[in-house]
């Protein structure tokens, strides 16, 4: 099981070196925030992004990290000559990716390209025994069981930063030995849940954007309007948790509270709870083993009738 080979994380006081792949996107831009206030805890290590170079540049200018890639080489020039004054080497290129995820010099990776395009780069990681904090679904979608056998083999913690799994990994810790009967994955139901056929036939693109409780990039709040985030979520999961499709249930919970659950063999249900916050599992999964106080707002259980 996915706990049993990550558990094996030591707790460490030096600072963790963070490898952020998708740099510029929703994630990458959350866990930069996340970095900032613990600088304690974390540093930079390597910095990616496909297209979006002046943000990428500000980022390396900030953090200093030891590298930074641009995935379009039409720009490579530009982040070039904007860091020229640093020591921050800078590459470009799709290979440039998988040549830095093989660098010695970091501790975790942050998995946070968008789609297929992130997967050579994390298989390059895992290979390297790396701890992976995984926010690409499509990794473990298109090639579940390679990734997942070669973290076996190579003994590279993966730790989901998807809330809904972040929440099912959450709530197995300690239970290594006791059996899933079922995990159940919460889905809002994205902006259009109970709205009538009527108002789905003029449905546009600005709609489908219009998320009611999570902040996310472009592409995972469009699956999310149509409910195909929530398939790849399972298959996720399949693969996270060593899963067999009948284990897995989808409920929808409009207010995004409850994050997932898992039910035990014995009838018991556990949940990972709190406010739909993408910095919170993103958090977690940087600094596990360890859960790092923060300001962000609490959610606070109002009992009916008090």
């Amino acid at each position: 099981m996915l706990v049993q080979n990550i558990l094996i994380m030591p707790t460490s006081t030096v600072k963790k070196r963070i490898a952020l792949f998708g740099a510029t996107g929703s994630i990458g831009t959350q866990a930069l925030e996340v970095i900032k206030a613990n600088p304690a805890l974390f540093e930079v290590e390597i910095l990616t992004a496909q297209t979006n170079d002046e943000l990428l540049i500000k980022q390396a200018i900030e953090f200093k990290p030891n590298a930074v890639v641009i995935g379009d080489e039409k720009k490579y020039a530009k982040v070039k000559a904007a860091l020229a004054g640093t020591d921050i080497k800078v590459f470009s290129g799709e290979a440039a990716l998988e040549e830095t995820a093989d660098f010695d010099t970091y501790d975790m990776m942050l998995a946070g390209i968008v789609g297929f395009a992130g997967l050579k780069p994390t298989l390059k990681a895992v290979q390297k025994g790396k701890a992976i904090a995984l926010a690409n679904k499509e990794t473990l979608v298109v090639a579940g069981d390679i990734v997942m056998q070669t973290a076996i083999e190579k003994r590279a913690p993966i730790i989901p930063v998807d809330s809904e799994h972040s929440a099912i990994f959450q709530c197995l810790i300690g239970e290594s030995k006791n059996r899933i009967e079922k995990i159940i994955l919460t889905a809002s139901g994205g902006p259009f849940v109970r709205k009538t056929p009527n108002f789905l036939v003029n449905v546009k693109k600005d709609h489908a954007l219009q998320h009611p409780n999570w902040s996310m990039g472009a592409k995972i709040t469009i699956d999310s309007a149509t409910l195909m985030n929530k398939g790849l979520e399972m298959i996720e999961a399949k693969w996270l948790f060593s899963l067999e499709p009948d284990q897995i249930q989808v409920v929808i919970h409009p207010q995004s509270i409850i994050h997932s659950m898992v039910q035990f063999e014995d009838g018991s249900v556990k949940s990972q709870m709190g406010l739909p916050d993408m910095k919170l599992p993103i958090q977690y999964a940087l600094g596990f083993p360890q859960r790092i106080k923060n300001e962000s707002p609490v959610w606070n259980l109002k009992i009916s009738g008090s």
